[in-house]
């Protein structure tokens, strides 16, 4: 299979690099995440089922047009829980329950100039001898400790045949959706195809899915992992 088209955002609000990056999905019954939905948009399955996403990674250049990288600003961990949704008009995103991130100033600028549930945690990403350790310890807005220690093995690059439509399913995304004053907003996100890999958990401890009004995942859950994708997002669009 071919990955689906990445739009081209021709006025991005904000660059990032998206490095390290680790999808841990899990099959949910779709009325258990319907629940945690506004109105304004339906759950997206794929077998009869919804999926929810875990995904660790480190952002790395993170800046917005005109401004240069700041050393220690454009760089830090990320965590998020995720699900796939589909609008009024049919098109698809990713609506995220949470969004931890390392950084403070990301944090609130993620609440306020995005309005996405960003939280400032206590996180760390180290990754040696081809695996990849993440830590987050929630910190605000509370309540804190939720937390999530995660690590994981990558193995080789996905073959040909391996790119199935569950792999495009769950990683090849690009558009966001969130609620701007009440109302349904979307935003375009530009980057080349994911260079998947396979990956194995060496250890998972995590709560941020229940953190998020889920059930605790059960079962074994289905992995990607990524050297990651440069990126560009566009502004919201009601």
């Amino acid at each position: 299979m071919r990955a689906p088209s990445s739009p081209h955002v021709s006025l991005p609000v904000m660059y990032h690099r998206w490095s390290r990056m680790t999808f841990i999905h899990w099959r949910y019954r779709p009325e258990q995440v319907r629940a945690l939905l506004p109105a304004q948009v339906t759950v997206e399955t794929f077998d009869g089922a919804a999926w929810v996403g875990l995904t660790p990674f480190l952002m790395r250049g993170v800046r917005v047009p005109g401004v240069p990288e700041l050393p220690w600003l454009s760089t830090f961990p990320e965590t998020n829980v995720r699900t796939y949704v589909r609008d009024a008009r049919g098109r698809t995103g990713v609506w995220f329950f949470s969004l931890d991130a390392g950084r403070l100033p990301a944090a609130l600028g993620g609440r306020v100039g995005y309005r996405l549930p960003y939280f400032w945690s206590d996180m760390s990403v180290d990754a040696r001898n081809g695996r990849t350790r993440y830590r987050c310890r929630r910190r605000y807005p509370g309540p804190g400790g939720a937390r999530c220690d995660a690590e994981v093995e990558t193995g080789l690059p996905l073959a040909e045949r391996e790119r199935d439509e569950l792999a495009y399913f769950l990683t090849a995304r690009y558009r966001l959706f969130s609620l701007v004053a009440g109302r349904l907003a979307a935003a375009q996100v530009e980057h080349p195809p994911w260079p998947l890999h396979h990956a194995s958990l060496c250890g998972l401890d995590q709560d941020l899915v229940q953190a998020a009004g889920l059930p605790a995942p059960e079962g074994r859950p289905v992995l990607h992992a990524s050297p990651g994708v440069p990126v560009r997002v566009g502004m919201w669009s009601r």
